[in-house]
């Protein structure tokens, strides 16, 4: 379908009339795109790319890609979307707005957090015979994050399957006295249902990273954290923030041995540097 503009012009020129056909047919890119890039794609001056977004009614090029991804996204959800929706949003230079916005996640983090549930979550895993950590897609990278910090401080981790039976195998070993960390930050997924649904049964106790305010039922414990709108580039900024929290946190309630564990790792580190074999 041809996109509609809030002005839609009797007459074009021929410049103008090139960059519609070229929107039309390449919206994606468009999508994508500075007003310099498509200038050179189309070899006109970006004075004339700014005189056919006023012309079809709107403001300026930032305004012309948002009115073309409002009707761009519904066919085409998904990380692609939300990478453009991102892109089409303010002016200037991608980094220090980037920048900017991770700022917010963080303090938006902070502002929506409950502390309560920060420190149970401290006190949960620090407590934990064992932790099992579970998470999907990219979510897996911060599970990787938690587990790596936890272990040099002398937890005891576990990581579960992503799904499937192996999922269940790895389960099957989790009991009364030991911790489910899920990453599940919008949906709670087939996988995570069946690991809270588990809980009273097997006994263990689970603690929920999540993008949602209301929390999830079934969930002993939520920790809440920002990663942008619905629409937007999901960010890992506030997420990576509250792992290392938890793990600076744990490290003080634990105490001496977080210190030991951590000492007795940089002999072995040193010894084998030095080729000397473990103290």
């Amino acid at each position: 379908m041809p996109l509609t503009f809030p002005r839609m012009p009797d007459k074009l020129t021929a410049n103008e009339t090139a960059i519609l056909e070229y929107i039309n047919r390449n919206r994606d890119q468009f999508l994508f795109m500075n007003i310099a890039r498509l200038a050179a794609e189309l070899s006109m001056s970006e004075a004339t790319v700014s005189r056919f977004a006023r012309h079809v009614g709107c403001r300026d090029f930032k305004h012309l890609k948002q009115v073309v991804l409002e009707q761009t996204q519904p066919a085409r959800p998904g990380p692609a979307g939300k990478i453009a929706a991102t892109l089409a949003e303010g002016d200037g230079a991608l980094l220090p707005r980037w920048m900017e916005q991770q700022r917010y996640c963080l303090e938006k983090t902070l502002e929506l957090l409950d502390p309560d549930q920060f420190g149970q979550a401290v006190q949960a895993i620090a407590g934990a015979r064992r932790v099992y950590l579970y998470a999907k897609n990219a979510s897996r990278s911060l599970a990787e994050l938690l587990g790596y910090r936890l272990r040099r401080i002398g937890v005891e981790v576990h990581r579960l399957s992503a799904g499937g039976s192996e999922l269940l195998e790895g389960l099957a070993a989790a009991e009364a006295g030991d911790l489910v960390v899920l990453f599940s930050f919008s949906k709670l997924s087939a996988e995570g249902r069946i690991i809270l649904d588990l809980q009273k049964q097997a006994g263990y106790r689970t603690l929920l990273f999540t993008g949602q305010l209301t929390g999830t039922p079934g969930a002993d414990l939520s920790l809440f954290v920002y990663r942008g709108e619905e629409n937007e580039y999901h960010s890992m900024t506030a997420p990576a923030a509250l792992v290392d929290a938890l793990v600076l946190a744990v490290s003080a309630r634990l105490g001496g041995r977080a210190v030991e564990r951590l000492e007795r790792l940089r002999r072995l580190k040193a010894a084998y540097q030095e080729g000397k074999g473990a103290p």
